[in-house]
């Protein structure tokens, strides 16, 4: 078995999760989407919830190195807010949900496990998000009313059900900068 095989997997399953939903996939579709027996994807992921944890954490590692990038590329809290705006529109326009929206949506029916590690990758982007806001607030760049800790609850809340308004209408609209603006008081 290849690791060629495993990564395949993992794509197609993270690609039916924020397309169709947890729930929605199953081994029967990853054994027609990639091409091999359940018999073979269990031998990978034994439980569709270990399965589900490996595509979680992979996106958890991937956001950290995201948010390192745009802290370099990008000097200033807006352009920062800007950046990792641009992720939520990259996702639409391959036809997918972000992922702690599209788990959200289906957190009851989650394993612990999966819910636990959503509420963590919910949690490192709003202390990212709180962390940046408070480099623009600090750096006269932002200004708020409320704490820096709700103001990145908005950013993220505006940027998930944004993606969730866009995708179920089909309409690519390119608001996040203008709508940040009005958001962070800009």
């Amino acid at each position: 078995m290849s690791t060629d095989t495993r990564q395949s997997l993992l794509d197609t399953a993270a690609f039916m999760l924020r397309s169709k939903g947890y729930a929605a996939f199953s081994y029967g579709d990853l054994e027609k989407a990639v091409g091999i027996r359940k018999a073979s994807i269990h031998h990978y992921f034994p439980k569709k919830e270990d399965l589900g944890l490996e595509i979680v954490s992979s996106y958890i590692k991937q956001t950290a190195t995201n948010f390192e990038n745009i802290e370099h590329d990008f000097p200033s809290a807006f352009g920062r807010l800007c950046a990792f705006a641009s992720l939520f529109r990259v996702a639409r326009q391959e036809d997918m949900l972000p992922l702690c929206g599209a788990l959200a949506a289906e957190m009851a029916a989650l394993p612990d496990t999966m819910q636990k590690l959503t509420k963590q990758y919910f949690n490192i982007q709003l202390d990212w998000l709180e962390k940046t806001i408070k480099m623009g607030i600090v750096n006269g760049e932002l200004s708020t009313t409320c704490s820096p800790r709700q103001k990145a609850f908005q950013v993220l809340s505006f940027l998930e059900g944004s993606s969730f308004i866009c995708w179920a209408i089909k309409d690519e609209v390119d608001f996040e900068s203008y709508l940040l603006k009005d958001i962070l008081g800009i």
